[in-house]
């Protein structure tokens, strides 16, 4: 009896209270995403690539 309550109360809130976004909305956000994904993997590039070289640079001071 729980679970039935349970999936009927889900379904109500999932139908009438939550707020969908519409199509405009959800490529902006999707937009976003994208975009603030590409800066951040830019930046770890930037980093990875900085460390490579200055491990490089400190290795070749010490052979």
């Amino acid at each position: 009896m729980k679970v039935t309550q349970y999936l009927h109360d889900v379904y109500t809130e999932m139908v009438q209270k939550v707020s969908w976004p519409t199509w405009k909305e959800l490529q902006a956000s999707a937009l976003i995403v994208m975009i603030a994904s590409l800066l951040i993997a830019l930046v770890i590039f930037v980093m990875d690539f900085s460390f490579e070289k200055v491990m490089e640079m400190i290795y070749r001071m010490l052979v």
